[in-house]
Formats: C-alpha cells, sequence, structure tokens
C-alpha cells in the first residue's frame, strides 16, 4: 500500500468516526422533514422570542413533549400559580423523565413582554433552561397563538388581563395530549401521569 493509500484510508476512517458521533444530531432533526399530522399545533408558522432575546419558529419546537400555557409578565395571581404548576409537575417526574419534557410559556402581552421582563421572571422563579422557555411572539399572533390551545383571554381597560389557566400538554408532534386548569403546588395527578406516559414514548 502507498503512503497516499494509506493517508486516505485514515482520513475516511476518521470521516467515519465524526458522521457515527453526529448521527444522534441527524436522528434528532430528522422527524421536522416529516409531514405535520393534521391536528398537530405546528402547523402555525409563528416566531417567537425567549428570554434571551433568541427568536425561533414555533414549529422548531417539535420532537419534544412540551407543556404549553399562557401568561404574561405582570400578572400578580394565576400566572404565578401557573409557574408553580409546571414546577410542580417537574418535581413529581424523575431526572430522566424531567430531561425528556419542555415547558413553554407564551405571553399575551407582547408589548410589554420584552426578553428584560421574561429574563426577569425566568431568573426569580429559578427555571431550568434546559426545560423552560417564556416567550413572546409578534402582537398580531398572540389571538393566533391563544386560540391553538384553546385558552381565553380578554386585555382590560387598565392593561391588564383576564385569561385562563390552562396548561396544555403536546406530544413531540406537537398534538394535545391532555389539559388541565388545576393550578399550583399541587399538580393535577391525572395531568401527571399523561406527562409520564407521553415522556415514556420511544
Amino acid at each position: 500500500m502507498t503512503t497516499s493509500q494509506h493517508g486516505s484510508r485514515w482520513l475516511l476512517a476518521i470521516a467515519g468516526l465524526v458522521l457515527a458521533a453526529c448521527a444522534p444530531l441527524a436522528i434528532a432533526a430528522a422527524p421536522v422533514g416529516k409531514p405535520l399530522p393534521p391536528d398537530s399545533l405546528y402547523q402555525l408558522a409563528l416566531p417567537l422570542t425567549d428570554q434571551d432575546g433568541r427568536t425561533a419558529d414555533w414549529r422548531g419546537l417539535r420532537g419534544k413533549p412540551r407543556v404549553v400555557s399562557l401568561f404574561y409578565t405582570s400578572c400578580q395571581y394565576i400566572c404565578p400559580l401557573i409557574v408553580d404548576s409546571g414546577k410542580a409537575i417537574e418535581h413529581q417526574l424523575s431526572a430522566v423523565e424531567r430531561g425528556r419534557i419542555g415547558i413553554v410559556l407564551i405571553s399575551m402581552d407582547p408589548a410589554r413582554d420584552n426578553p428584560t421582563a421574561l429574563r426577569k421572571v425566568f431568573d426569580k422563579r429559578g427555571l431550568d433552561a434546559s426545560r423552560w422557555m417564556l416567550a413572546s411572539p409578534p402582537a398580531a399572533d398572540v389571538r393566533a397563538v391563544a386560540g391553538l390551545p384553546g385558552i381565553r383571554y380578554r386585555q382590560l381597560a387598565d392593561g391588564e388581563f383576564n385569561h385562563g389557566s390552562a396548561l396544555v400538554l403536546l406530544d413531540a408532534e406537537g398534538r394535545i395530549i391532555a389539559r388541565t386548569e388545576q393550578v399550583g403546588s399541587k399538580p393535577d395527578p391525572e395531568f401527571v401521569a399523561a406527562v409520564k406516559r407521553v415522556v415514556a414514548r420511544p
């Protein structure tokens, strides 16, 4: 074997190792290219800006089960309880299960909920960036966002909001699996059971 041939084989071997190392990433990204189920909430193209100022398409959340709700940062009553609910659900899960779920709270008040406001709540509540995302959509899209999981809201004359407290569980393809209106530090046991079932799916 010539030195050139030996070198070529060595480069091919290295390339093979690199491709093997990257394979999990390729597999994780593959479902995005598949057609969405007709009842997927990810049918909507929607830019979301998170607590770090990063803007990404809502459809990029596909691939992992998510608990989704609406909130706004200046809310003093229901929204803190919604955060409590998310944290309480986390506490009912094992470390492995927690690694397989995401929690997304979408603002109904994007005019005020810029990344700085979102980050303030994120830090104050000690949320884990590997699972939690607080995000604002464009103001023109709030109604459409709320309509996806069926969460009602109404802006009041003083700028505050009257809104529902629903948490909605989506599977990895964005289909609604479960829903609860129970908020606070004691999570809905049926909702927790649904979360456990959906994160156990291969």
